[in-house]
């Protein structure tokens, strides 16, 4: 019996994960769980070959730290205007039509590999691994009928996730939902999104029946999905299900579905004890039952092999010990994104804003975010630490604007930030899903339901969180009047709350607005400094001890700051990178070659090369 359980594990891990019979690269390599009649009935009757699946499962289809999103094509989901790697990833420059258009082989989700072991190798594989479980545990005769519930109502949550993935990508897809034999394929072609979207939400509904009272130690079952959680993910789903990418005509009774289920979601969200945590600059930093904001994570640890991550080095600065990837790297427009301290936005006509000194009296949440030129920045346990981005600074590289403070933790040790063997690093968590965004939904469909009264005291507490001062437009609020006001105000928000979280993405195409979107993604603004001043401020000082003639320089002070770097500051573009211009049809992508290849019964999506498929048909 333990021998057959060794090698039960051994198909589990191999088999049903990459399921190939040697040289076979059709439809069903692509669509199905090969050969499931291989694996050992006895894993449905072993708790613990299960969960040992189970995990699996969650490795694969709970999102991560966006800036691993490289491979296989998967960063276009992160294109768009907040980061600077939307204008030097070369998949991202082909999607704002910077140097070229977009092919469906470059538009990838699926994966294009024969496998399914690692986050975006292929979603179907990620889905047989459910359907597999879906169908064979309830025959189980030796697990309790309550914990045969507790699991599966894990794999239906799991498998909406990734068919919602799927959906908000290209639309209608082929929908499976059974485990599939190479003999005996019941596949067909793709199906309208509205069949996907009813599937989704009938998974999620049948998770939340099956985690009704589900709670899971945190020490070792932290992000595992229960009932809160999944009811704040159906709510998400039929949001989308509600904008613009998926109805254009804007039908009334789509938004109030999605009103009833995101006030549903709130609600239950707020008597499972979740909260805004107090420091918007800790989110991140926080983990465990002590982060009450968050309530879907993907569990992290600098212990444990493979549950590493490198997000310290890829967000840290040279002089820190870090390589430093474009995905934190703020634009112009996100830095412009932010208001000012009052919620007034930060424009010319703001007497309050001074475009040459534009880190002062901002929305808190800027300086939480954004590490500029001379600003504070604890790390490696040094509380006043400042980082300065002039160009050809000290211990610095790349001549870098700006940073991204929120994934940073001020007090990991200066040589533990890089990750070797998949052990080190911070181990922070990834938040895929917090109460903020939660608040967020529910006053998106507030609003266009017309409850403009209940859309803005969500997002006052939110500004009251950030640190936004009431003053005379009541955090700003007082600015929107109507529901077009109030979607506009709704959408910055959005911006500046989860900046760097990978949303601006997906707002940007549920709402139908990328295509709108004016000028370059390409620039930012960059500070200058004559060679012999700098020399001068980066001259140790011995009574200052030991620290250099910059750190006492006065940000705050114009006249101090304009002594030392050159004004106006300059605007740089990256070369060969033209305006943004965004055809419309890439709202729905087009299927890989790869993909369409292995199946005749596949449709292309309309607008691109062969296509005749109405993503929303």
């Amino acid at each position: 019996m333990k021998k057959k359980l060794s090698i039960s594990l051994y198909i589990l891990a191999g088999l049903t994960t990459a399921g190939l019979f040697a040289g076979c690269k059709k439809t069903e390599d692509f669509l199905m769980l090969r050969n499931r009649e291989g694996l050992d009935a006895q894993i449905w009757e072993t708790e613990g070959a299960i969960q040992y699946y189970l995990n699996e499962t969650y490795h694969v289809v709970m999102p991560e730290f966006f800036y691993n999103y490289t491979a296989n094509n998967f960063n276009i989901h992160m294109g768009s205007d907040e980061n600077w790697a939307s204008a030097t990833e070369a998949n991202i420059q082909k999607l704002f039509n910077f140097n070229g258009a977009l092919v469906a082989n470059d538009a990838r989700w699926l994966g294009g590999k024969y496998q399914g072991t690692n986050p975006g190798d292929n979603k179907y594989f990620d889905i047989a691994r459910c359907n597999t479980a879906i169908v064979n545990l309830p025959k189980s005769k030796t697990i309790p009928e309550a914990n045969k519930k507790r699991i599966l109502g894990q794999f239906y949550g799991l498998r909406a996730m990734s068919y919602f993935g799927l959906t908000k990508t290209y639309g209608g897809m082929p929908l499976v939902l059974e485990p599939q034999s190479p003999g005996n394929l019941t596949v067909g072609g793709r199906v309208k999104a509205k069949v996907m979207m009813e599937q989704i939400i009938k998974d999620y509904d049948s998770a939340i029946v099956m985690l009704e009272g589900v709670k899971w130690a945190d020490a070792t079952e932290r992000g595992k999905l229960n009932k809160v959680g999944v009811m704040a993910l159906k709510a998400k789903a039929l949001l989308f299900w509600a904008s613009a990418q998926f109805n254009p005509g804007n039908d009334a009774a789509r938004w109030q579905t999605a009103h009833e289920a995101n006030k549903a979601a709130y609600q239950a969200c707020k008597d499972a004890g979740h909260a805004l945590m107090p420091d918007y600059g800790k989110i991140f930093q926080v983990e465990g039952p002590a982060n009450t904001e968050a309530i879907i994570v993907r569990s992290y640890s600098d212990k444990v092999e493979k549950r590493g991550h490198g997000v310290e080095a890829r967000s840290r600065p040279a002089s820190e010990n870090g390589q430093v990837n474009d995905w934190y790297y703020a634009t112009t427009r996100m830095i412009d994104a932010y208001l000012m301290k009052d919620g007034q936005p930060a424009v010319a006509s703001n007497t309050a804003y001074d475009p040459e000194m534009f880190w002062l009296n901002r929305d808190p949440r800027f300086e939480a975010t954004i590490a500029y030129n001379g600003s504070v920045w604890p790390l490696s346990g040094n509380a006043t630490r400042r980082q300065w981005t002039y160009v050809n600074a000290i211990n610095e590289s790349g001549n870098r604007s700006f940073y991204c403070k929120r994934f940073s933790s001020p007090n990991l040790p200066f040589g533990q930030v890089r990750v070797a063997s998949d052990i080190g690093g911070s181990g922070m968590d990834w938040i895929e899903l917090r109460f903020a965004e939660v608040m967020l939904n529910y006053a998106e469909t507030a609003n266009e339901t017309g409850d403009l009264a209940m859309a803005k005291s969500l997002v006052r507490d939110i500004r009251k969180r950030a640190g936004i001062i009431e003053g005379s437009l009541d955090y700003g609020l007082a600015l929107a009047n109507d529901k077009d006001q109030m979607r506009a105000l709704l959408a910055n928000e959005r911006m500046v709350e989860f900046a760097f979280e990978g949303k601006r993405n997906d707002d940007l195409r549920r709402t139908r607005k990328m295509h709108e979107l004016t000028g370059t993604l390409a620039t930012y603004q960059i500070s200058v400094i004559d060679d012999a001043k700098r020399k001068f401020l980066e001259t140790v000082n011995p009574n200052l001890g030991g620290k250099m003639n910059r750190d006492t320089l006065d940000m705050t002070n114009k006249a101090s700051v304009k002594a030392f770097f050159k004004y106006p500051i300059p605007t740089v573009t990256i070369a060969n990178n033209g305006p943004f211009a965004m055809p419309q049809y890439y709202y729905f992508f087009g299927l890989s070659n790869q993909f369409m290849n292995s199946s005749p019964l596949l449709e292309q999506t309309i607008g691109w090369d062969g296509g005749t498929f109405d993503p929303l048909n």
